[in-house]
């Protein structure tokens, strides 16, 4: 079986996006996990991630995936509370984090808009290209995605 592009995967293919940003690559993403010295076990010794930064405040550690960073946080610390589903089992995976070209903010903002698209929150913070500007959307479906620029230093 080969795969094939659909008629509107053409069409889509065919137009320039009307986008004010360019992607260029997941920068991490966020995995739920029970227990974290499992967790740094499993990705670390098992699929040969190595450790990078940590946030213990948070119980949140990253690991590095070739360039690209895998945040675990580990729900069954008090201290993640904000990360917790609110249905038990409900998700494992919090959010994708797409990284972009530098983007001026308010087109940005005025593109989601146009397309009925609310920004969740902006921030500013680390990524596996460093700290740079961040925003979050969800998906028709609820699934936080975050857009994250290059780094600001």
């Amino acid at each position: 079986m080969v795969g094939e592009l659909t008629e509107a995967a053409k069409k889509i293919l065919a137009a320039e996006p009307d986008v004010p940003f360019d992607l260029v690559g997941i920068d991490h993403v966020v995995i739920l996990v029970g227990n974290m010295n499992e967790a740094m076990h499993f990705y670390c010794d098992v699929l040969g991630c190595r450790p990078a930064y940590s946030y213990p405040d948070i119980a949140m550690e990253q690991v590095w995936a070739g360039s690209e960073l895998i945040v675990l946080i580990d729900t069954s610390d008090p201290r993640a509370a904000k990360a917790r589903p609110e249905v038990e089992g409900g998700r494992n995976v919090d959010h994708i984090c797409l990284s972009t070209q530098h983007c001026d903010r308010e087109k940005l903002r005025t593109h989601f808009e146009k397309h009925g698209v609310a920004i969740d929150r902006e921030a500013v913070h680390g990524g596996a290209r460093g700290m740079g500007e961040a925003t979050y959307i969800f998906d028709p479906w609820g699934f936080k995605i975050e857009l994250k620029g290059p780094p600001l230093i």
